[in-house]
């Protein structure tokens, strides 16, 4: 008994004595900035209305919206700027929309008077079943983990946007991009806000995703980042680079301008990058082969459309969320929402409801239409929208209401129960904040052309090594219910929540709009629409006025939670209609002003004095114009 005592109590001393070498070894190490950066954040600071003559740009970071207007000041149209300021974001705001996420995109070509969507969501491997994700416990598709990843899109919609529509050349396009992610950029509020870890979190990060914390963390996990330290990327610069010289060496052999665009699009699909993705997926038992990426597409298509009074509201399609902005707002055609009060209980209630009546119809119909037949037709006709319209009431819903019956169908499709799911994200990193947002992009050129743009994906599952690629985790929102409309399945698109949106007024271009926001984003725009067009709001304080959340649908990541009855508020509104909306019978949660949670709208409109853009103080969106 004396001999284990004085083993157990030299092994005691033993543990405590590497403890506080670690622990002296560990307050050594160097925590400090890297390299401060002088910046001045416009993060949560008011922001004057921008009017132009010739072109305007509002995107997700004011180096974004530089490069953009760079573009449109060289002579490029909408479209290359659009493409440029893309694959900025993709630098400067690269934990929230990371190379080569999704890329939903919206356009309006003034020479033929067209609206156009591009599928800017990527489609899952063939390997991803539900059977797959079922034998291993999953009852929802687990972030954090490499089967989370979707195939990339944004190359893809680089590629068919500037070789359909632009006129200058990747070469052109992405060297502002390299050349931020080579010198760097200072760390800015959201990005920070985004990437904030505690040290048990850094430590978790490192631990799962080594080559990850080398991009943000300089693979330092016991220094956190600090604001407007200065963040450089240079695997993704030495990417976007080896792209760039694919369509050089296309070119000095002779290839056209589309053929030297293709091999931009074959590196990454079919050749060295596609390697690199490949090599990824095997060692880390991922579900990416080479023939998914290379048989990847994506393409143009007839955008969902809808109406509010002289306005028409286009879309992308199902494979989004795109469809409840207009859905909502035909809900509320006829009602008189002026008499009411801009953001009095009474309209917060009657608009909370509208947007949850569509957020039921999205959960029972809406989903890719290449897989599921939605009966788009119907949900989007003026007869269903004043269906769904006397299905609103005098108090809170609650739970989220039934959806519509179509016309033809005898019940809507059933909804799926989120069960608890203990395998979806471990321990202490079940509310890990990586990322977490998307951004926008909104641009109108001197010729009236036009783009709406919502980029966006996350460091949730490993990056690519060496490469500075992030495949995300956008597979989490599929569904793994068979019976589901965003049931899981090989080639399908899950909906995405990131949609792009360009809006008409008496059948001619008005605006193009974009916000980041996860469920929140289609609400976002409905509130900014319905504060220009009921109340009279110019558009800058049309995004900075209060907003409002309705928390009742699913989450549209899993595990696909959800706070039946439950609205959050900015705290001004907080302040004037906690009380009557907890009246008829709502949950209210305050949050503060101008907070991200409520999105963060960009958007340029056209009107008989040539252009105004508004940007949202609620992130480091910028407007500019000239």
């Amino acid at each position: 008994m004396g001999k284990a005592k004085h083993r157990a109590r030299t092994t005691g001393i033993v543990i405590l004595a590497v403890i506080v070498v670690l622990g002296i070894g560990y307050l050594a190490l160097p925590k400090g900035p890297r390299d401060p950066m002088a910046f001045d954040d416009p993060w949560n600071t008011p922001r004057p209305e921008v009017t132009a003559q010739k072109y305007a740009a509002v995107t997700g970071t004011p180096w974004a919206t530089d490069v953009a207007m760079e573009v449109l000041d060289q002579g490029g149209n909408a479209f290359d700027a659009a493409a440029a300021a893309l694959l900025a974001l993709n630098v400067t705001h690269d934990e929230a929309s990371s190379f080569p996420g999704v890329a939903p995109l919206m356009i309006y070509d003034a020479k033929t008077g067209v609206v156009s969507s591009y599928i800017g969501a990527g489609t899952a491997p063939a390997a991803a079943t539900i059977a797959r994700f079922k034998a291993k416990g999953y009852k929802t598709i687990p972030a954090l983990n490499i089967w989370a990843q979707l195939l990339p899109a944004s190359p893809d919609v680089i590629v068919s946007l500037l070789r359909d529509h632009g006129t200058m050349s990747f070469q052109q396009i992405v060297q502002p991009a390299i050349a931020l992610a080579r010198e760097g950029f200072p760390v800015h509020h959201v990005m920070m806000h985004n990437m904030d870890l505690s040290l048990v979190e850094r430590i978790g990060f490192a631990v799962i995703f080594p080559y990850n914390t080398k991009v943000y963390l300089g693979g330092q996990w016991w220094r956190p980042m600090y604001p407007k330290d200065r963040l450089k990327l240079p695997d993704l610069a030495n990417t976007l680079e080896a792209m760039a010289r694919a369509e050089q060496s296309a070119l000095s052999g002779g290839a056209s301008r589309a053929q030297g665009l293709q091999a931009v699009r074959d590196y990454f699909y079919k050749g060295p990058m596609a390697d690199a993705i490949v090599k990824m997926e095997k060692a880390q038992h991922g579900l990416i082969t080479a023939e998914d990426l290379a048989g990847y597409t994506g393409g143009w298509e007839t955008p969902v459309q809808g109406s509010y009074g002289a306005y028409t509201y286009y879309t992308n399609g199902t494979w989004s969320q795109g469809a409840i902005g207009p859905l909502a707002l035909q809900i509320l055609e006829g009602i008189d929402l002026k008499s009411m009060g801009h953001n009095s209980p009474r309209y917060v209630h009657t608009v909370a409801q509208a947007i949850e009546l569509a957020m039921a119809d999205r959960e029972a119909y809406m989903a890719d239409p290449a897989f599921v037949k939605v009966p788009l037709k119907e949900i989007m006709s003026k007869g269903y929208a004043a269906q769904r319209r006397q299905k609103m009431t005098d108090r809170a819903f609650g739970p989220l209401p039934a959806p519509g019956v179509v016309a033809g169908l005898s019940s809507a499709p059933p909804l799926s129960s989120p069960e608890p799911d203990r395998l979806h994200m471990a321990g202490f990193l079940r509310e890990l904040r990586i990322g977490k947002d998307t951004s926008q992009i909104a641009i109108v050129d001197k010729l009236g052309n036009a783009v709406s743009l919502t980029p966006s994906d996350f460091p949730k599952s490993p990056m690519v090594p060496g490469t500075g690629l992030t495949l995300g985790n956008r597979m989490t929102q599929f569904r793994l219910d068979p019976s589901n409309v965003d049931a899981l399945a090989p080639g399908k698109r899950p909906r995405i929540t990131p949609h792009a949106a360009i809006i008409f007024k008496d059948n001619k271009f008005f605006m193009t709009i974009g916000t980041p926001g996860d469920d929140m984003q289609a609400q976002a725009l409905v509130q900014v629409i319905l504060n220009m067009t009921v109340f009279g709001m110019g558009i800058q304080e049309a995004i900075e006025a209060p907003r409002f959340r309705s928390r009742s649908a699913p989450d549209s990541f899993a595990p696909h939670a959800s706070s039946p009855g439950t609205l959050q508020l900015e705290k001004k509104l907080y302040d004037s209609d906690a009380a009557g909306l907890t009246a008829l019978g709502y949950t209210v949660k305050s949050l503060p002003d101008w907070d991200n949670t409520f999105g963060a709208v960009g958007a340029v409109i056209k009107n008989a004095n040539g252009l105004v853009a508004g940007s949202d103080p609620r992130e480091e969106t910028w407007a500019e114009g000239r």
